[in-house]
């Protein structure tokens, strides 16, 4: 029974990061690779079991997620750039972040046009839109268009698939 409720509510707490349904409305939420990427970055499966923690490998390439209010970076308030934990690729800076209530980092925009890449995701029966990191194709979360002014975006990003830059200047 124990592990029946822990399923259910693994599911659940998964949704929370991912209940909305997207119509891709605005530039922001066309930056969808329509077709097969040649990243920046390649490395075989090896390669980067050799340089990614297993959580962030589980994360960025296995597309998992983790634990709602667990990660390092759900709550931290300090000023500095997020990047990829694959790649450092930058991807999104504190200026950029607010506190969704989700448990996950999120940020209403990302650090340029070319930071990040969306595709669809119709996973755990649910429309959501996938963020990827543009460079490596590292899977970072998922975008909803339920997040604050200007955007009315929400990236709501795992912890682990990011590093973090302290003090360092938005470009």
């Amino acid at each position: 029974m124990k592990s029946v409720f822990s399923v259910i509510l693994s599911i659940i707490v998964i949704a929370g990061c991912g209940s909305s349904t997207m119509d891709n409305k605005g530039d922001k939420m066309n930056r969808e690779n329509t077709k097969e990427t040649a990243f920046e970055v390649n490395k075989t499966e090896e390669e980067w079991r050799e340089t990614l923690t297993l959580e962030q490998f589980y994360i960025l390439r296995e597309k998992g997620t983790e634990r709602a209010f667990t990660g390092k970076y759900y709550d931290n308030k300090k000023k500095g750039l997020y990047i990829c934990a694959g790649c450092e690729n930058e991807l999104f800076h504190s200026a950029e972040k607010f506190d969704s209530g989700t448990g996950w980092p999120s940020y209403w925009d990302t650090v340029s046009e070319n930071s990040v890449i969306t595709k669809p995701d119709n996973s755990l029966f649910m429309r959501r839109t996938e963020v990827v990191c543009a460079r490596c194709g590292g899977h970072l979360g998922h975008v909803f268009e339920d997040g604050p002014k200007p955007t009315g975006l929400r990236y709501c990003i795992n912890s682990a698939a990011l590093k973090f830059e302290e003090n360092k200047e938005k470009p």
